[in-house]
Formats: C-alpha cells, sequence, structure tokens
C-alpha cells in the first residue's frame, strides 16, 4: 500500500452559477486519519469530496495531497481512490475483473492484474466469488468489491460516499466495523461523507460538521457530542437542549441570559456582554427531575410529552418560555417517581452541562 499522506484544503470554494456550494473551506485532515464530512443534504459535504477526488473543479482555493498540490490534475493522478454510493461495478464483468479494471486500463498485463486483483479480494473476504457477476451478489458483497476495486491502485487517500446508505441497519453496523478495520490496517486516510450522526461518531478520528456550505466545526467526535461549537451542532447531533436568550448578567463564573418567555438560565463558558444574544447547550442525559439548587441551572415546566425507550424514558416539557425541553432520564429514576403529562415538574442541571455555543461564521 502507498504511504498515508495529509489531505490540506485551504479556502476552498464551489461555485454554480449564482449557488455557492462550498464557502471558503480550510481543513487539515492528518495522514492515517478516519474522517466523517458530516451535515444535512445540500450542506457541501459532497461538492468537498468530490473536489477532492478531482471529479468537480475547484472553483477557488488550493487542495493538497502529501504537499503536493493536486488542484488541478485529473483523478488518476491525485493518489486518491473513490467509492461511489451505487458502487458502478460493470454488471457485464466478473468480479475480478471489475476489481482490476483500472490496472487494465494502465496497461498492466492480464496475469499481473488478475493477480493483484485476486490478493484484493482476498483483503476483502471475496476471493472465493472471483468470477462471478455483481448481480449475483449481496449489498454487502458489492460493497466489499467496489471497496477492493478502489484499493487496487494503492492510493494515499480512499474518499467515500455514503458507502453504507444502501445496506440493511444490521448490515451498516457490521460493514461500519469493517470499515474501521480496514483503515488501521492499511493506515491510508478513509474521507467518508454521510449524513448519519451515529455513523460518523462510530468510525471518525476526525468529524466535520458541515453546514450551508461552511465548516462549523471540525473535532473529534467526543469534543463534537460534549462540547458542540454552535446551536447548528448541538441541534444536529442531538442530545442537547439548545436555549436561545439575551445575556443580562455573570457571576461565579456563570453567565446568565433571559429568554423571550422571561425565564432566566445561566451557563459556563465565553463571557458575553450584557444585552448580547446568547445560545446555550445543556446536555438531554443530565437533566434530573428536582428542584435546582443554583439559579438559572433549572426550571419548572410542564410534562408535554413522555416516551419511554426501554433503558431511559424521554420527557418533553415546556415552561420558563421554552418549549419541548427533552430530559432523558433512566428507567429505575423515573419509574421510582413517575410523572404523566399535564404534571408541573421541576427540572436540573449541573453548571458544566450548559455551556455558551459559538455564533456561526463569525
Amino acid at each position: 500500500m502507498s504511504k498515508a499522506a495529509e489531505i490540506d484544503l485551504v479556502s476552498v470554494s464551489k461555485i454554480y452559477g449564482a449557488t455557492t456550494a462550498v464557502d471558503a473551506i480550510s481543513l487539515k485532515i492528518p495522514a492515517g486519519t478516519y474522517c466523517c464530512l458530516l451535515g444535512p443534504s445540500g450542506c457541501g459535504k459532497t461538492s468537498t469530496l468530490r473536489m477532492i477526488a478531482g471529479h468537480e473543479s475547484v472553483s477557488i482555493g488550493d487542495i493538497r495531497l502529501g504537499g503536493t498540490v493536486v488542484t488541478d490534475l485529473p483523478p488518476a493522478r491525485r493518489g486518491t481512490a473513490m467509492m461511489f454510493q451505487s458502487y458502478a461495478l460493470f454488471p457485464h464483468l466478473s468480479l475480478i475483473d471489475n476489481v482490476a479494471f483500472s490496472l487494465k486500463m494502465k496497461g498492466v498485463d492480464k496475469d499481473a492484474r488478475r493477480a493483484k486483483a485476486l490478493e484484493m479480494l482476498q483483503l476483502m473476504q471475496m476471493e472465493g466469488y472471483a468470477e462471478r457477476r455483481p448481480a449475483q451478489l449481496s449489498g454487502g458483497q458489492q460493497q466489499r468489491v467496489a471497496l477492493a476495486r478502489a484499493l487496487i491502485t494503492d492510493p494515499e487517500a480512499l474518499l467515500l460516499d455514503e458507502p453504507l446508505s444502501a445496506l440493511d441497519p444490521f448490515l451498516k453496523i457490521r460493514m461500519r466495523a469493517e470499515l474501521k478495520k480496514l483503515q488501521t490496517t492499511l493506515g491510508i486516510s478513509f474521507v467518508h461523507v454521510t449524513h448519519s450522526q451515529e455513523e460518523a461518531m462510530a468510525l471518525a478520528d476526525l468529524v466535520v460538521v458541515m453546514n450551508d456550505g461552511r465548516i462549523e466545526q471540525a473535532a473529534t467526535p467526543r469534543e463534537v457530542f460534549e462540547k458542540p461549537a454552535t446551536a447548528f451542532v448541538a441541534r444536529f447531533m442531538g442530545d442537547h437542549n439548545v436555549v436561545s436568550g439575551r445575556a443580562s448578567a455573570a457571576a461565579d463564573g456563570l453567565n446568565e441570559f433571559q429568554v423571550p418567555g422571561g425565564g432566566t438560565f445561566a451557563a459556563t463558558g465565553i463571557s458575553v456582554e450584557a444585552g448580547a444574544p446568547v445560545d446555550a447547550a445543556i446536555r438531554t442525559d443530565h437533566v434530573r427531575i428536582g428542584e435546582a439548587a443554583v439559579r438559572g441551572l433549572g426550571f419548572t415546566g410542564t410534562v408535554a410529552n413522555i416516551e419511554y425507550r426501554g433503558a431511559s424514558v424521554k420527557l418533553s416539557v415546556d415552561g420558563a418560555g421554552v418549549s419541548d425541553f427533552t430530559a432523558i432520564v433512566d428507567d429505575k429514576s423515573f419509574y421510582a417517581q413517575p410523572v404523566a403529562v399535564g404534571d408541573a415538574v421541576p427540572l436540573h442541571w449541573d453548571a458544566e452541562d450548559a455551556i455558551i455555543l459559538g455564533r456561526p461564521f463569525n
């Protein structure tokens, strides 16, 4: 396999007519990293991947791979390989010829390319199917063949466009483990586009959350989850309540702010001038039923909905100027003192579980 290389995007934009799909993003993906580009449809993640691959031109900016500027190089000369969402296997060719195809295009003789293709199929535990056609395979098997075909060129980075989207839920989980194991074994960078938060958290060393053509946060999965940079990241990753208002005071390391409905909340983090807008994230799984000991770290509201989830119970509560505030309570605690829809309940949380969020794109 080729040596892994760092991928460096320098103020990269992609503009289609009057539409800016990717807006001046800069990103370093260290060599040997599993990176997930994560975000909703239309956020620019696939355009970014295709620019790294060379399948889309860069409107402004540069892309470097291992220190070499590859911005204007064709895909075959970049040192990357791309696995497409549809797998794009040739239906009329055997698996071994599908995998060997790119070597055939490079003029490698038949015996050498078939030997290398068989080696790739062995890596994917598919050597026993070498003479079959793609239509004779399951979705998971087709994916392994597509991976083998991408890896036969010894790329420095493998680019994957929603590779698990066509698989059933159980197979997705199994293939996640296989992708991570493969990336660790090969030691090269994988750049993987997904709209699934769970997928990104399970696979990535580096999660890049995109929104409206820009990067909102690029960090480890744990940091993105525990310290979301913006309200968008907190909402998109889930498991956080986002409460918005205007700063009113600061004391004892806490920033107090008022929400439009009149409630007072407090959060830790960067100091905010009085009157300035504030977004704060509060972990849903750290909200507890009971009175708050510190002003701003709790409120009393009315239960609007209850969902039983097995190990936990989800409460939706309205009050203090906020609606649909979520508390995830473990089932033992909930059933020790159960509440019903319409009940008034006091909620509270610790100071470290309420953090001031950054403002987007500042």
